[in-house]
Order: structure tokens, then C-alpha cells, then sequence
């Protein structure tokens, strides 16, 4: 006991400055990698450090050997895993929110869900993909570039075939359609449904590698889904779907203050 209390009468204002800032990384890593694949991947290395030391006690030569040659390279590993969360996480760390405070989104929300509604009702498919805190301009560069207010009836000719644009990604980036026709990255999970199309799978795949909001409306089904934090809630109606979005920018009863919040962007 005696040497705990000298322990604390020892730390310098430094030390404890030092513990909160490892704390408060370690906690937002926590944040970061809770309910997506980042979670399992390192629900695996603990399996393969408990196995390493199930070795050692058993004393396991062959295995041994293997899992320390493996984790003699752990921080190459790491940044190999990784490499797509630990570019979110720089992402989030180097961008700022695109919409000025006080800017109400609600208006923007309405219009993309009175689009996704009216998609669904006619069996046509689409993609509208909600820009946060991490910017998107590596994949607004593959589409064509638009400068046009949101509104239903320019997001439904959009998407409307055979028109020129209809195929891929529309970016909104606050009041604005940025780009139409982008390609996304697809999801690579292996867990994923048979049944979802490439529309879900670029959905999935950019909320994985952005905090962006991703309503993805299936022509064959004709149902709205939600992509977002690397998971996908399907079926909602107009009414859930306006909840949904409006608790993820915490809009109106979600609103915290007169700022448009965008801490909120892991899961759904």
C-alpha cells in the first residue's frame, strides 16, 4: 500500500497528462473499430497472442516459432490490416464538417427521402450518398460533376434510365448534388447476403472507408436501405428512414444546439 501511495506522490503533472492522452486514444480507436470488421480483426490477433502464449507454456516449439516470426512483424501487420480504418481515422482527424453553423439540413434530408420513396414505388434502383466529415473528392472525381440544389425531381431524373447518369453514385455534399454517376468501392465481407445487389455492396463498401451516409434504394425489390459504419439497415419505410437520418445528423428532436453534429457517424 505504502508503495502505491508513494507511486502517486512521485507522478509528475506530465505523467498524468501522458496516461489521459493514451486513455483518450485508446478510447476513440475503441470508437472507431466498434461493430465493424476492424473489431474481428483484432479479436483475431488476440486469439493468436493467447495461442502464442498457450505455446510457451506447453512448450510448442514449431508453433512457437511460426506465431513469433508472425508477430515479430506486428506493426507491418497492423498497417496492413488496417490500412482502410487507419485512413478513416486520418481522414476524420484532417477534415471538418462542410456545412456552416447554423445550416439546417432537415430540407435536404426531406428531399432525399421523398427521393428514395418515389424510387421505390416505381421499382427503380439508386444510390445517394451523404458526404460528412470525410470528404469524398476521390470518388466525386470519377463521376460527373454537378453544381445543383437537392431537390426529388433532379434526383429522380438522375436515376432514371436510360439516362446518361443513372448508373452509380449521387454525392451530395451539404445543399449541393456534387457528382453523379461516381463509382464506389465494393464491401469485400464475406458475410454479406447472396441477395444484395452491387448497388448494397458500394453502399457497404464506402461506409466502410468514410463516415458517409449511404441510402441505397433496390430496383429489384424496390426497398430503401441505409449503409452506414460498415452496416446496412434494410427495409425502412419513408417514416423510418427520415428518423433514421435525421438521428444520424441529430436533427430537430435529435438536435443538439443550432450546429449540424456530425460525431454520430459510426453505426445504424
Amino acid at each position: 500500500m505504502n508503495e502505491i501511495l508513494a507511486l502517486f506522490t512521485q507522478m509528475r503533472w506530465q505523467d498524468v497528462a501522458d496516461i489521459l492522452l493514451v486513455s483518450f486514444v485508446i478510447y476513440q480507436v475503441i470508437l472507431l473499430v466498434k461493430g465493424t470488421r476492424a473489431m474481428q480483426m483484432i479479436l483475431g490477433l488476440g486469439v493468436v497472442v493467447a495461442t502464442l502464449v498457450v505455446s510457451q507454456l506447453l512448450q510448442l516449439e514449431t508453433i512457437n516459432w511460426i506465431l513469433n516470426s508472425f508477430l515479430s512483424s506486428i506493426i507491418l501487420v497492423i498497417i496492413i490490416l488496417f490500412q482502410s480504418d487507419i485512413r478513416r481515422a486520418l481522414s476524420r482527424m484532417g477534415q471538418g464538417p462542410f456545412f456552416a453553423a447554423g445550416a439546417d439540413p432537415s430540407p435536404t434530408l426531406e428531399e432525399v427521402v421523398r427521393t428514395a420513396v418515389s424510387l421505390a414505388s416505381r421499382m427503380m434502383g439508386g444510390l445517394i450518398v451523404l458526404e460528412r466529415n470525410v470528404g469524398l473528392a476521390d470518388f466525386v472525381e470519377t463521376g460527373t460533376k454537378l453544381d445543383a440544389r437537392v431537390s426529388r425531381e433532379l434526383l429522380v431524373s438522375l436515376f432514371q434510365p436510360p439516362g446518361p447518369l443513372h448508373d452509380g453514385a449521387v454525392v451530395v455534399r451539404g445543399e449541393r448534388i456534387v457528382a453523379a454517376r461516381c463509382l464506389l468501392p465494393l464491401s469485400t465481407n464475406p458475410n454479406l447476403g447472396r441477395h444484395l445487389g452491387t448497388r448494397h455492396r458500394a453502399g457497404l463498401g464506402l461506409s466502410e472507408e468514410s463516415d458517409a451516409v449511404c441510402v441505397v434504394v433496390s430496383e429489384e425489390r424496390g426497398r430503401v436501405s441505409v449503409a452506414v459504419g460498415g452496416k446496412l439497415t434494410p427495409d425502412l419505410d419513408a417514416a423510418a428512414l427520415r428518423n433514421l437520418l435525421f438521428e444520424l445528423f441529430e436533427v430537430g428532436e435529435h438536435k443538439r444546439g443550432r450546429f449540424w453534429r456530425w460525431r454520430k457517424g459510426g453505426n445504424a
